[in-house]
């Protein structure tokens, strides 16, 4: 019994420590000023990034006129990931993130600092394949070269990025707002046809393999338009009441995402046939043209919108994860700075900005994109098995906070690595 006190007194202590300084002061690191309905904009801003805009097509190429089920499917397994994450934000509300709660799970400073910069390279790697499908939606309205635009966007939003943490965070929940915006034009535009959405909503035969297993591709690809929420975790010292805050935040994302992707699934695979909407490279442009007669022009300008939304929010939580890896001691003093008069860690930003650029300039979005895919799912697959150490070696754990069942992790752990594995040999 003394060494489970031990025990969690080590964690707490590390919560603590890891929240040093005066976190709250302009002058010694980060200011709390994200409430709940920023945080959520946020969550859901980069969760729909550029993923529905492009996915739903992909999508109904396997699972046909299931797709609204694919991405059912897929709501449910991250629900498990949401889960531990939201624990585990709740009782270490750092900036560390992911670096923390597996340190304090394994007691590792070398496992903790590899699962940090996999997280930051998951946010570099991201940042260039979004800021390269973004160059290419642009490069529709204009002749400047794509490496001109890919700079252009990077440098940008990094400086907005520096700006202040509720200053970027207000411009993402603007661009947020529009980017739902276009879906619910879409969905709005669907209320007035005649479409057979009662027939898209049907419950897939459960005996009949072929379906089954295009549901199953297809809810691996509907998977990735979910990744997003887990960069909550990474502004955790920036939002106010994190303890309560952060889980609330992750859990309305999750549902409000999962509304949006469902009802949009079934609007598209009820206006469009299926092998037109698969064949498009706009699959959502093509959605909005057959509702409205309309040129799709917006929802073009509207995605655009979304990769930059992504860009930003991806860029920040990486500058944040860097900054928080510094404060813990496992990365050089320096990341750690924060700019007084911004109150954002400036030298990290402009790190993160000048690897993303360097990558997105020299790599094709292909790879990247599947790069980012395996790590991130890699990252999950820790953070379930970070809960799940912390739960063995604790007994019980800190009484105020919620605390999920056991299996939930162990779920979570299982389906992440089931992906990795059907991501790899795919």
């Amino acid at each position: 019994m003394p060494a489970l006190a031990s025990s969690e007194a080590s964690h707490l202590t590390l919560a603590a420590n890891l929240m040093h300084d005066p976190i709250s002061s302009p002058a010694g690191g980060l200011r709390r000023r994200l409430t709940l309905p920023l945080l959520v904009l946020y969550g859901v801003g980069i969760s729909i990034g550029a993923g529905i805009y492009v996915l739903v097509g992909a999508v109904a190429e396997h699972a046909g006129g299931f797709a609204p089920w694919a991405f059912v499917a897929s709501a449910v397994v991250m629900a498990l990931t949401v889960a531990s994450y939201s624990e585990l934000s709740a009782r270490f509300p750092v900036s560390a993130g992911e670096a923390a709660y597996v340190r304090a799970a394994f007691d590792s400073r070398l496992l903790s600092t590899l699962t940090g910069l996999l997280t930051v390279a998951i946010g570099v790697v991201s940042t260039a394949a979004v800021t390269l499908g973004s160059a290419g939606y642009i490069g529709q309205f204009t002749t400047v070269e794509p490496g001109i635009i890919v700079a252009a966007i990077i440098i940008s939003l990094a400086l907005v990025a520096s700006w202040g943490i509720l200053e970027s965070v207000m411009v993402a929940a603007v661009l947020t707002l529009i980017e739902v915006g276009g879906l619910i034009v879409i969905l709005v535009a669907a209320s007035g046809a005649d479409l057979p959405l009662a027939e898209a909503l049907k419950l897939p035969p459960v005996f009949e393999p072929g379906i089954l297993s295009g549901l199953a591709a297809a809810s691996l690809l509907a998977f990735f338009a979910f990744i997003g929420f887990e960069d909550l975790a990474n502004v955790a010292e920036e939002a106010v009441d994190p303890e309560r805050t952060l889980p609330l935040a992750m859990m309305l994302t999750l549902a409000i995402v999962t509304l949006l992707y469902v009802a949009i699934a079934a609007v598209a695979v009820s206006a469009v046939p299926i092998a037109e909407l698969a064949g498009s490279s706009a699959p959502l442009s093509l959605v909005f043209r057959k509702l409205t007669g309309i040129s799709p022009a917006a929802i073009s300008l509207i995605a655009i919108v979304a990769t930059l939304n992504t860009i930003l929010a991806q860029m920040t939580m990486a500058s944040r994860v860097l900054y928080g890896m510094a404060r813990q001691g496992d990365l050089p003093p320096v990341l750690g700075r924060v700019y007084s008069r911004t109150s954002t860690p400036l030298i990290a930003t402009a790190l993160v900005a000048a690897c993303s650029m360097t990558l997105a300039l020299a790599a094709p979005i292909g790879p990247l994109a599947k790069a980012t895919s395996v790590a991130t799912l890699a990252v999950f697959a820790m953070v379930n098995l970070a809960l799940i150490r912390l739960r063995q070696k604790e007994r019980g754990g800190p009484e105020h906070l919620r605390r999920i069942p056991g299996w939930v992790s162990w779920a979570g752990l299982i389906a992440c690595l089931g992906m990795i594995a059907g991501a790899l040999f795919s």
